[in-house]
Formats: C-alpha cells, structure tokens, sequence
C-alpha cells in the first residue's frame, strides 16, 4: 500500500502529513506494509527542507521531518500510489486534471479521512505559529481514519 499527501510546495502540509503518518505506521508495526511520501504541485521549493516553523512543530511533538525534501508530483505517481491526497480543493483540481484515464488509487482531500468532508488543511505559510499546530491537530485526526482504511483494505485483500 502507497500514500501520497499533496500540496502547493513541498514544505509545510504534505510533509508534516508524511511525518505524522509516519509516525503512526510505526507505532502500529505497520511501517513495513505501507510506504509514505509527499509531494508538491509546484516546483518553486524543489530539494528544500521543509519550513523552519513546520519541522519545529513537528519536533514539538516528537516527529522529525527534517530530512524530508520537497519534490514536485510526477506523472508516474498517479500508477505508483494507492492514495494520493490533496491538502486543499486547487491541490485536488490539479490532481483531477492531471491523472491519466486509468488511474485506480483514490484521489481526494485529506481530511475527508478526518470526518471532515469538502474541508481543507489550510495553508499555514503565511500565517503564525498557530496555523502550524492546527495543521498538526488536523493531520493527526485524518491520519487515524485514513490508517483505519487502510487497514480495512489490507485485510479485504488477505
């Protein structure tokens, strides 16, 4: 099983996704099973660590996403992943537009996993260190339900 989390850059949501995941993957002993990695619609940030102010939330509560490096979606990810996610309605109109005909993984916002249907992970670039921590708190609620999907998949398939 592969999971893709998109955004605009790179370096903000889509890797604090990637981490956070991650993270619960391997407290479940799952880490093995499903292969986790982000990406951006833009290239304007390419080989960029992500934001000071998103590896030090993260760091905050105990994920390290320093060595994650922002790369831009490729044609190929639409046949290598399972799920790819947007972090926002433009990151999913891009990838609407983008996926060949015969692309099988499920492309839809992230936090429809979270209960949260039609709701995006707003973009905390701009802002405070308070959007930072809410992109955490959102992150961490849509990954539980998307590992319970997963899990729910994996186990249709044994």
């Amino acid at each position: 099983m592969r999971v893709l989390f998109v955004c605009l850059g790179n370096i903000c949501r889509s890797p604090t996704a990637e981490g956070v995941f991650r993270r619960l993957l391997e407290e479940r002993g799952l880490d093995d099973r499903v292969q986790v990695d982000s990406c951006g619609i833009g290239d304007w940030h390419l080989g960029k660590a992500p934001d000071d102010r998103a590896r030090q939330a993260a760091e905050r509560r105990g994920i390290d996403i320093s060595a994650l490096r922002a790369r831009q979606l490729a044609d190929t990810d639409f046949h290598r992943f399972d799920y790819l996610l947007a972090m926002d309605h433009d990151n999913l109109a891009v990838l609407r537009s983008r996926a060949p005909q015969d692309v099988v993984g499920h492309l839809g916002l992230f936090l429809g996993f979270a209960g949260l249907d039609g709701r995006a992970v707003p973009d905390p670039y701009y802002g405070g260190d308070q959007g930072f921590e809410e992109v955490l708190d959102l992150v961490e609620i849509a990954s539980r339900g998307l590992l319970d999907d997963i899990l729910g998949r994996l186990e249709a398939a044994s």
